[in-house]
C-alpha cells in the first residue's frame, strides 16, 4: 500500500486496525526520501535504523495487545535546530557541525513518539533561523515541490518542503518572525504557530528568545491538530512554557466557524500585496462570509520594532561565534547580526516599550472579533537566487520582506494557523489570527475552509 499522500490520521488508523504495519509505512517513507530528496533537498540527516527499530516496536506492541498512541506509525521529521539524540544540532550552520551529538531528543520529539509517531530525520533550514528564503549556503537551498526552481521560504524550509513533497505527513519547525507561516504559504500546506509559550522549546537551538515559537506542519487541519495536541503541556525546562491546562483541539474542529465573528485585516495588510495574495484572502473571506474590515494599529511600526529586537537579541546570542568564526557564517546572516550588535540600547528600549503598547492595543480588537484574516506573504514563491521584487512599485529585498505580514503578529505572540489556498500556477497562504491561547478557534476556521474546498494542500507535480 502506497502511503505517500495518506494523512497521518489515516495511517494511524490503518496501523491500529492491523491493515498496515508501522514498519512498512516507515520503510515507504524512507524509500521516498531516498528517491525524492535529491531533487527537493529537504533532509540533512536520515535516522533510518532508529526509525525502523521504532516502527518494529510499535508493530510488536500491537501484536501483544498493548495500546497504541493516536499517531501510531506516522513518520515525521524535524527542523535541524531540534536536538535529535545522536546528531549534532546544526541549526542550519557550518559552525554547529563541530558540536558533539545531542545526548537526548527535544521534548517535542519525545511527546510525538509517546503518541506513536516515528522520527525519520532532520531537515534543512536557513542558517540560525535568520532567513525567509530557504537558501542555505552550507547545505544548499531547499526546493519548492511545486516548482523546484523556486524557494520554499524559510527558515523552516525543509520542514515545509518535506511535507508538501509527500516525503512525510508531519514535520516540526520554528517561527520567530514568520518561519512557519512563510514556508507553509509558499509550499501550499498547513502550518501552526501557537501562542508564545504554548509548546516547549527546550533542547532546540534558539534565535530570539522573546520571539521564538515552535509548531507543526501538515497537509490537513486534522493532522495539524493531532500533532499539536500530542505536543501540548507544561515543560519546566522552557521558562516561557506556561502551566496552562491542555485544550484538545481535534474534537472541536468539527464544530466549524458558525457563530464566530471574523474580520479581515485592511490597511497595512493590503498595501504591497500582489494580486495573488489578494485573491487568496478574497476566497477565504468569501467562503466565511466575512464583510467586516479591521485595522491592526501601527503594524508597520511593529514590524520595525520586531527588526530591532530580532537583530539585537540574535547578535547577543551569537557574539562569541562572530568574534571567533565570522568567516564561517553566511555573509547575509553575519552582516545583519553585526549590525544588530551596534544598535544603541536606547532604540532597543523604545522597541520594547512600543511592543507592550502594541500588544495591549491589538488585544482590544479581540473583544469584538474572534479571528482576523490576513495574507501570509506578499507574493507566491520567488525564484531561487532572486534578490529583489517590486513591492508597492519599489524594488525591495526578497530575504527581508517575505515576512511583511507575519512579523507584526509573532511580535506579540499571537497564535496563527496558516492555510494554503491552491491557486494557479502556485499556491498562496492566508493567516487565521486569534487571541492568545485560542488555537482551537483558528483550527475550527481552518477546518471550515478545508471542508469548503477553499483551503487545501494541493499535490505538486513531482
Amino acid at each position: 500500500m502506497d502511503f505517500t499522500w495518506t494523512s497521518a490520521n489515516a495511517i494511524a488508523h490503518a496501523v491500529h486496525d492491523g491493515q498496515a504495519r508501522a514498519r512498512d509505512v516507515v520503510a515507504g517513507a524512507l524509500a521516498r526520501i531516498s528517491a525524492r530528496n535529491p531533487a527537493l533537498n529537504a533532509f540533512t540527516a536520515v535516522v533510518e535504523q532508529r526509525a525502523l527499530d521504532r516502527a518494529t516496536a510499535i508493530d510488536d506492541a500491537r501484536q501483544n495487545g498493548k495500546p497504541l498512541g493516536p499517531l501510531a506509525g506516522v513518520p515525521f521529521a524535524v527542523k535541524n535546530l531540534f536536538d535529535v539524540k545522536g546528531l549534532p544540532t546544526l541549526a542550519g550552520s557550518k559552525i554547529n557541525r563541530d558540536r558533539p551529538p545531542a545526548a537526548a531528543d527535544s521534548p517535542l520529539i519525545e511527546r510525538l513518539e509517546i503518541a506513536g509517531a516515528v522520527l525519520v530525520g532532520a531537515l534543512n533550514m536557513g542558517e540560525y533561523a535568520y532567513d525567509f528564503t530557504g537558501e542555505n549556503l552550507h547545505d544548499g537551498p531547499a526546493r519548492n515541490p511545486h516548482d523546484t526552481r523556486r524557494m520554499t521560504g524559510g527558515s523552516s524550509s525543509g520542514s515545509a518542503g518535506a511535507v508538501a513533497g509527500g516525503l512525510v505527513p508531519l514535520s516540526l519547525g520554528s517561527d520567530t518572525n514568520g518561519s512557519i507561516r512563510v514556508p507553509a504559504a509558499l509550499c501550499g500546506i498547513f502550518g501552526l504557530k501557537p501562542t508564545y509559550g504554548r509548546l516547549s522549546r527546550a533542547r532546540s537551538f534558539p534565535f530570539v528568545g522573546s520571539l521564538d515559537h515552535v509548531g507543526p506542519f501538515a497537509r490537513s487541519v486534522y493532522d495539524l491538530a493531532l500533532a499539536y495536541d500530542a505536543m501540548q503541556g507544561h515543560d519546566p525546562d522552557d521558562p516561557v512554557c506556561v502551566d496552562r491546562p491542555t485544550e484538545p483541539t481535534v474534537p472541536r474542529i468539527g464544530k466549524g466557524a458558525d457563530g464566530l465573528t471574523i474580520a479581515v485585516a485592511g490597511g497595512y495588510f493590503r498595501a504591497g500585496a500582489f494580486p495573488e495574495a489578494l485573491t487568496a484572502v478574497e476566497r477565504v473571506t468569501k467562503a466565511l462570509n466575512v464583510t467586516r474590515e479591521i485595522d491592526i494599529p501601527e503594524a508597520a511600526r511593529a514590524r520595525a520594532a520586531a527588526y530591532v529586537i530580532t537583530a539585537t537579541e540574535g547578535a547577543t546570542l551569537h557574539l562569541e561565534r562572530l568574534r571567533a568564526r565570522a568567516h564561517d557564517f553566511d555573509p547575509a546572516v553575519r552582516d545583519r547580526l553585526i549590525a544588530g550588535a551596534m544598535v544603541p540600547a536606547t532604540l532597543v528600549n523604545q522597541a520594547q516599550k512600543f511592543r507592550r503598547w502594541y500588544r495591549d492595543r491589538v488585544l482590544t480588537l479581540f473583544k469584538d472579533v474572534d479571528a482576523i484574516i490576513a495574507p501570509s506573504t506578499p507574493c507566491a514563491a520567488p525564484m531561487i537566487g532572486q534578490n529583489t521584487f517590486l513591492l508597492d512599485g519599489v524594488e525591495m529585498p526578497v530575504r527581508a520582506n517575505m515576512g511583511l505580514y507575519t512579523q507584526p503578529i509573532s511580535f506579540i505572540g499571537l497564535p496563527v494557523v496558516a492555510v494554503p489556498v491552491p491557486l494557479t500556477p502556485l499556491p498562496m497562504g492566508v493567516q487565521i489570527i486569534t487571541a492568545p491561547w485560542r488555537e482551537d478557534v483558528a483550527l475550527r476556521i481552518a477546518h471550515t475552509l478545508e471542508r469548503a474546498g477553499v483551503a487545501a494542500a494541493a499535490r505538486p507535480a513531482i
